[in-house]
């Protein structure tokens, strides 16, 4: 009789079920899950912190459609990966999560790291359970990742006793449980697709917002043609870029505000009415707007703003669905309508001022002037991970994308800390696959430092990732290095130094250079071009650019400030 350990079958059910990658950080009672987890054929990326590492495989998650494994120690090590699990259910991304725990003999006892894992998971997941013997490790393994993936993605957990990893079963004793399928794919309604053009046909001032669960499902090619066949103007969320080329020429994303404000239908691909759209409420929104809401979640529909047309199924299929209606009908918006009118001189009135902005000569730089000479250089298929408050916003008005699933931020949840996570796992998939895309990951100073530590990753990896930190002395402003010296000349500095001041010009490039790779200082327009044109070309090692600008350096004028305050 074969014998096979409860860190073999994991490792070999999480093969089975098709997932390929796991991030982690191992110690008792975990290393021989991540052993046996390389020696069955998943890629294993040990990481510096649980919740980066859990980051990173949500993110796979997000890439491939398939869940990423994070394997973490019991105790502290699970509550540090609750972080990641938090954002992956927010973001609704697929991740399995795979956590050590106390032996079962010692449980109540005050043993090593012991905490209530599975309870304390089930506010951060949609599934949480501990196998009860070796034999059910399978089946538990591909409820998991079936579960993560089917209805709204999400996180789901599966704990390990500590005494379960090493003991050993008959293989003969344990069933076999075959890979799950993907999704099911459902469609909407053929009345409400009928219903939802008819409202289309009758607006005046038509708008299509284009959400990352559009990216999630695919829907590009299929989305791509229907825009292009019924002339309308498309906005997309932060993650939603590149779903649609950002230069196409029915993208309004120049014209955010104008667009919400004055849409009297928005067709709703994949996107939530939540603060990232203001509630779909005034004064962001028409308060007579109508909203055609597609979404795979039918508990999403009519949150805040209850829909005209309610339209739950798979986003890609629904929109093919909405193609074949509209050219059944033969009906397109025109062009020459006094919205796409406003639209466009919006578009251009905004760009003229961020021009302006941007070829500032004044040292030190501000955000526009290093976003306008960073996208000159960026490849077209690059993927841009992107955080921090004004780096992020900035960045996603100023940094195109061309091509699905090639942005990765904050996300819904607004979390700081996930960049470097998102980057190695984004550099991971592409160093496998050899498809010679470059992963840039955009990061303010504040941001960068959540999870800096991880660049020794991306050195003990080669993973060629390009990180971009704009350096501003601090969280959304800092002070200048004069008037920091000057502070501390006054005392004590936890009585004086602004709660968002950081140290001015801390050097993170050094950092870089500590494990390895390439670390350039930059301060003018020159040094920029040549650090990032030097640090594309390089393939063998990771690089930083600590790009210094001034520290007093904001966004341009807003109609409406981005985080809408509501009566909610």
């Amino acid at each position: 009789m074969e014998e096979v350990t409860g860190a073999q079958l994991i490792a070999e059910s999480l093969k089975t079920q098709k997932v390929e990658y796991m991030f982690g950080i191992v110690g008792v009672p975990v290393i021989e899950v991540a052993m046996a987890a390389q020696a069955a054929g998943i890629k294993y990326v040990g990481m510096r912190n649980e919740q980066a590492a859990c980051y990173a495989a949500s993110a796979v998650g997000y890439l491939t459609g398939r869940p990423g494994a994070c394997l973490v120690v019991s105790g502290p090590g699970l509550i540090h990966a609750l972080g990641g699990m938090a954002n992956a259910n927010i973001n609704c991304w697929p991740v399995v999560v795979i956590g050590g725990s106390s032996d079962r003999n010692q449980e109540t006892a005050g043993a090593f790291q012991e905490f209530p894992q599975v309870e304390a998971c089930r506010l951060y997941s949609k599934f949480s359970a501990r196998p009860s013997s070796l034999e059910a490790i399978p089946s538990v393994i591909e409820k998991a990742v079936r579960t993560s993936m089917y209805g709204r993605p999400g996180a789901c957990y599966v704990d390990i006793a500590g005494d379960m990893v090493n003991a050993k079963v008959d293989r003969s004793k344990v069933r076999e449980v075959s890979c799950c399928p993907p999704p099911p794919v459902s469609l909407a309604d053929d009345g409400a697709i009928t219903d939802a053009i008819s409202v289309l046909k009758a607006a005046k001032t038509p708008l299509v917002i284009v959400g990352k669960g559009a990216a999630y499902s695919r829907a590009e090619a299929m989305l791509k043609e229907f825009v292009e066949v019924c002339g309308l103007p498309f906005l997309p969320t932060p993650m939603g870029k590149g779903v649609l080329p950002d230069d196409h020429p029915n993208c309004v994303a120049a014209a955010r505000s104008r667009a919400l404000l004055q849409a009297d239908v928005v067709l709703l691909l994949g996107a939530r009415l939540n603060w990232i759209l203001h509630f779909g409420l005034p004064p962001r929104f028409n308060p007579n707007v109508k909203i055609l809401q597609v979404d795979l979640c039918a508990e999403e529909m009519g949150n805040n703003v209850r829909p005209s047309v309610a339209l739950l199924g798979d986003i890609s299929a629904i929109v093919s669905q909405l193609l074949k209606c509209v050219q059944k009908e033969g009906w397109k918006y025109p062009s020459n309508t006094e919205w796409w009118s406003t639209l466009k001189e919006k578009i251009a009135a905004n760009a003229k001022i961020s021009k302006a902005l941007a070829l500032q000569t004044t040292l030190p730089m501000n955000y526009y002037t290093v976003f306008h000479h960073v996208s000159q250089l960026l490849p077209h298929d690059c993927i841009i991970v992107s955080e921090g408050a004004n780096t992020m916003d900035i960045g996603r008005t100023m940094l195109n994308n061309y091509l699905p699933r090639h942005r990765l931020d904050a996300g819904t949840f607004g979390t700081m800390g996930v960049g470097l996570g998102f980057a190695i796992a984004a550099a991971a998939m592409e160093m496998s696959k050899a498809r010679g895309q470059r992963v840039v990951c955009v990061e303010g100073d504040s941001a960068f430092g959540f999870s800096g530590m991880e660049v020794e990753t991306m050195c003990r990896y080669n993973l060629p990732v390009v990180i971009i930190v704009v350096n501003n002395n601090g969280i959304y402003s800092g002070v200048d290095p004069e008037t920091w010296r000057e502070m501390k000349q006054m005392g004590d500095m936890t009585s004086i130094a602004p709660p968002v001041s950081l140290l001015p010009e801390a050097r993170y490039d050094e950092v870089m250079t500590a494990f390895g790779g390439q670390g350039f200082l930059v301060r003018t327009v020159e040094e920029l071009h040549s650090a990032l044109q030097l640090s594309l070309s390089n393939w063998d090692k990771p690089s930083l650019l600590n790009v210094l600008i001034d520290p007093s350096s904001d966004r341009k004028q807003q109609e409406f400030p981005w985080l809408t305050r509501s009566n909610l």
